[in-house]
């Protein structure tokens, strides 16, 4: 399905006439089958396209809340095969929420580009976020992933103007990641009226939908960037439920999926009604 999926699904947010939610959490946190769980639950809690983080030692964007859950993953053994295992294994009973890997290019590079964006097709990935890959660089993998169907999606920041946007968008697809704040994930909180701002001025040159994330990570948070926002994407929130559901042995303790789920179930209550609650046309 690839790109397809994810054009279609925000197709359907806006006959809905509202944003979507955008989960993240990290592949194999705290564990292989914990972490299975939870992906294969986020749909039914209220996800609408789910981002999952591949796992990699020396993850720069990330505050530490991710960069725990990379750790946690990664003494357990996760791989980028094992992420792909995962994902075939949710196909098996979603085949419409879009799935979008989230990390850094030596794995993919490890891997094999060409290896990679067929097996990724294969098992059920929509997109890719590569965050350490500038719209320099797209030769290495946004024009094979796309060349293949495959999304790449590129980010945006509060320095990006129109000109850098261009670029950005040349060889982006899916949708637009729009870093609603200056440093690494899960740090300070972002600032509501310039990031409409910079969306209001990116649509002037591109209808791709776009999303917002960083830092957001409260139902009501959510909210608010959804009265204008095509999807909001919460992570760290996410990713520090299940650090705190971890015993000292980062063991999951027997409720931390429930809790997860609760919380994703109150984040997209507050996406879904958030045009309605405030009063914007639909």
């Amino acid at each position: 399905m690839g790109v397809s999926r994810i054009n279609a699904r925000f197709k359907k947010l806006n006959l809905e006439g509202r944003s979507g939610l955008v989960t993240f959490t990290t592949a194999g946190d705290p564990d292989y089958n914990t972490a299975l769980k939870i992906l294969k639950g986020l749909p039914g809690a209220g996800a609408d396209i789910i981002e999952l983080g591949m796992p990699f030692s020396d993850p720069m964007a990330d505050g530490l809340a991710i960069q725990e859950a990379s750790i946690r993953a990664l003494n357990g053994n996760m791989t980028l095969k094992k992420t792909l295992k995962m994902v075939r294994s949710f196909r098996k009973n979603d085949q419409d929420t879009p799935i979008v890997l989230m990390g850094y290019y030596n794995p993919i590079y490890i891997y094999g580009v060409q290896n990679f964006i067929g097996d990724a097709l294969a098992a059920g990935i929509d997109g890719m976020i590569v965050v350490d890959l500038p719209p320099e660089e797209d030769k290495e993998l946004a024009i094979p992933a796309n060349d293949a169907g495959m999304a790449m999606i590129h980010l945006a920041t509060p320095t990006t103007d129109q000109n850098r946007l261009k670029k950005i968008l040349k060889n982006g697809s899916g949708f637009l990641y729009y870093v609603t704040i200056a440093g690494v994930t899960g740090t300070a909180k972002p600032d509501l009226k310039p990031v409409k701002a910079a969306l209001d001025n990116f649509k002037e040159i591109s209808q791709i939908p776009m999303a917002v994330g960083f830092g957001i990570k409260s139902p009501e948070d959510a909210a608010q960037f959804a009265t204008f926002a095509d999807a909001v994407v919460v992570g760290s929130a996410i990713v520090d439920i299940i650090k705190n559901n971890l015993n000292q042995e980062n063991v999951a303790n027997s409720d931390l999926e429930a809790k997860v789920l609760s919380f994703v179930s109150k984040l997209a209550n507050g996406v879904q009604n958030a045009r309605k609650k405030h009063g914007v046309p639909l």
